[in-house]
């Protein structure tokens, strides 16, 4: 009996392997990406003297202009990522520098899902749908959905005040989320191995089927949207372990 379990066992394991894939990953290097934004004194480097794993890592530098009225984005991109009706994990590792300032409680993106709706023709041009990011020093994330035109179908749902984030340590996030514009989507979050969100039942996507970027990177969302404030005019994350996958391990920072 057992000898005859055995192969079949090992037959659904493969299976199981060959189910999981990546839809790409990268440790930190400047390959492999399909753009990089750094805007006005916005820098991207690859760098080897702060790393999670491996021998390299991605230095996302933004200063901030006051004589700038611009955005302030620092990130590497992957295009078609993902489209509505999809199912996938992501993941990066991430590090604050170390004086990172976190009050007053400003917002800062970490990473973000989006793409161009300019040919719709309304005021929308780049939409992003779900972003990571620190408020202060908490995290959050969200998920957008309803239809991209007008701009007053689009609904957001945030989720706030999921863990305390430190500074001067590497973190890990991994998302997985089910993309769909009806109430059959779903978002889960982990933080250094921990779930730190889990909803079901909910959209999690517009209903334009066009596929999004993923942008892995330093965005100051808060120094655009609400003016500077505090007294940190420079900051840099370093982000290593970047993956997007079917499974669970495709985009755990550790799991590859």
């Amino acid at each position: 009996m057992l000898s005859h379990a055995l192969p079949i066992l090992c037959a659904l394991s493969a299976a199981a392997s060959v189910q999981a894939s990546q839809i790409f990953s990268n440790t930190g290097t400047m390959d492999g990406w399909d753009h990089f934004t750094h805007e006005n004194q916005g820098t991207v480097e690859e760098v080897t003297d702060v790393v999670y794993q491996g021998s390299t890592a991605l230095k996302m530098t933004q200063v901030y202009d006051p004589n700038y009225s611009g955005r302030y984005h620092s990130e590497a991109v992957k295009y078609d990522v993902y489209k509505k009706g999809d199912t996938g994990f992501y993941g990066f590792a991430f590090k604050l520098q170390d004086d990172w300032e976190f009050a007053p409680a400003q917002k800062f993106n970490l990473a973000q899902f989006i793409t161009d709706f300019t040919d719709l023709g309304c005021e929308e041009t780049y939409m992003p749908s779900t972003l990571v990011w620190i408020e202060g020093d908490q995290l959050a994330t969200r998920v957008k959905y309803g239809e991209v035109c007008p701009t007053s179908s689009q609904v957001t749902r945030n989720f706030k005040n999921l863990k305390t984030v430190t500074a001067g340590e590497w973190h890990r996030i991994e998302l997985q989320i089910n993309w769909q514009s009806d109430e059959t989507g779903y978002i889960k979050m982990w933080y250094d191995g921990e779930k730190v969100t889990e909803t079901y039942n909910i959209a999690t996507n517009v209903g334009d089927e066009r596929p999004f970027q993923f942008r892995a990177g330093l965005y100051a969302n808060g120094w655009h949207d609400n003016g500077y404030q505090g007294n940190q005019d420079m900051r840099q994350v370093w982000y290593d372990q970047i993956a997007a996958g079917s499974e669970f391990s495709d985009a755990d920072p550790d799991g590859w």
